[in-house]
């Protein structure tokens, strides 16, 4: 006998409570669907924000705040690298380039960067999505997400955000954007580079250069005329150099690290409360499981006498068995796979919220992680099916017409 025509006659019948049962499983299974996948497209898209950054020197401190501010680029403060470090470390041959950071300005909200072209062609991997590099002090380069337009002109504003742009403000050179990055999905997207030259000269700092040479850009830079930077990103010949220049740089007037190492200890902290997230998620599918059993047992005492008239006349008890347990799964497995969209949806939700309040682009998807959590669900849901299965089987046939 087909089992199939009853189960779907049951599902009918109890339509409401049957997609009460599945929005149950369907939210318990998108929940811990979303905890994992957002997880995962947290650490991918952290660590392509820091993959153009090879090695950071700073001042000695948190290297976690001069990470948040270097290359995540948040409003804050850190201490200054002395410009006898920054001399040290512009000539040393160990490194491809050495590339200083200035912050301090920002165009309508959107951070604004001093640094060197060659930092500008590391991030572009040596090539701009639109248009070329600065070439003079008064050009821009913009990230990919800026408002602004190529050949578009701007004056930077001092300080940081919206609220800061009153117009006793602006600084008085006014900038040409000259190119555009190609996509980071990072801060830096909506990045506004400028010469660092250019960014020392607003705030009354040395310029790197005498003042008799003109508008020379970037190294080499004369000591002479060097400032302190909240930080140095610096391109290593290989990795013997940079693991060698890390060691150089650890000293009372300076640190030096890896920002992947600093994305390590983030990661734990990330997986610690994954664990307790999952933790929850995984005792409310368990308790949403039991409810739903429980509430299939309850629902199936009104079914009770229909079976017992199919078994009177003649249907097997493992035909009534094989209906309650496929009923049953069939809740599990739509609440499941409905479950499994709707994590997804609901990690694409907080990708969104997230890449607007911290720049960096998500993008969370299904992986085996995922996958398994549903198998593993449908799995308890399966088993816990076999308790209403299992007490129909054994119903007597005659106690149940009499009751």
């Amino acid at each position: 006998m087909n089992p199939l025509p009853l189960v779907l006659s049951m599902l009918r019948a109890d339509r409401r409570l049957n997609l009460m049962l599945v929005i149950l499983i369907m939210i318990a299974t998108g929940l811990g669907v979303a905890i994992l996948s957002q997880e995962r497209a947290l650490k991918q898209a952290s660590a392509r924000a820091v993959d153009k950054f090879d090695l950071i020197v700073a001042a000695p401190g948190s290297i976690t705040d001069v990470t948040l501010k270097s290359l995540f680029l948040r409003p804050g403060s850190v201490e200054l690298l002395r410009p006898e470090v920054v001399r040290q470390l512009l000539a040393d041959n160990r490194a491809i380039f050495a590339a200083p950071l200035a912050f301090g300005d920002s165009v309508n909200g959107d951070p604004v960067v001093g640094t060197t072209r060659d930092l500008v062609m590391r991030l572009a991997d040596g090539r701009l999505a639109e248009g070329r590099g600065f070439e003079d002090w008064e050009e821009a380069v913009v990230g990919q997400a800026s408002p602004l337009k190529v050949g578009e002109t701007f004056q930077t504003n001092h300080g940081h955000g919206p609220e800061e742009t009153a117009g006793d403000l602006h600084h008085a050179s006014t900038f040409t954007v000259v190119g555009r990055l190609p996509a980071q999905g990072s801060p830096w997207d909506r990045a506004v580079i400028i010469p660092v030259e250019q960014i020392w000269k607003l705030h009354n700092l040395p310029a790197g250069h005498a003042p008799q040479a003109g508008s020379v850009l970037g190294p080499p830079f004369d000591e002479a005329y060097l400032t302190g930077v909240p930080a140095m990103v610096v391109k290593p010949e290989n990795l013997a150099a940079a693991y060698g220049l890390r060691n150089v740089y650890r000293t009372e007037a300076s640190t030096a690290f890896f920002p992947a190492d600093v994305l390590v200890g983030l990661y734990q902290i990330l997986g610690d409360i994954r664990v307790m997230m999952t933790a929850l998620a995984s005792g409310t599918q368990t308790l949403v499981s039991a409810a739903v059993i429980a509430c299939v047992m309850i629902l199936l005492r009104v079914h009770r006498r229909r079976f017992a008239v199919l078994r009177a006349l003649g249907a097997p008890k493992t035909y009534v068995f094989a209906c309650i347990w496929l009923y049953v799964a069939s809740i599990v497995v739509a609440g499941t796979v409905t479950g499994l969209m709707l994590g997804l949806a609901g990690s694409h939700l907080a990708g969104l919220f997230l890449a607007n309040q911290t720049g960096i682009a998500l993008s969370p998807s299904i992986g085996r992680q995922e996958v398994v959590l549903a198998a593993l669900i449908v799995a308890i849901g399966l088993v816990f099916a076999l308790a209403p299965a299992w007490s129909l089987y054994r119903d007597r046939v005659d106690r149940t017409l009499q009751s």
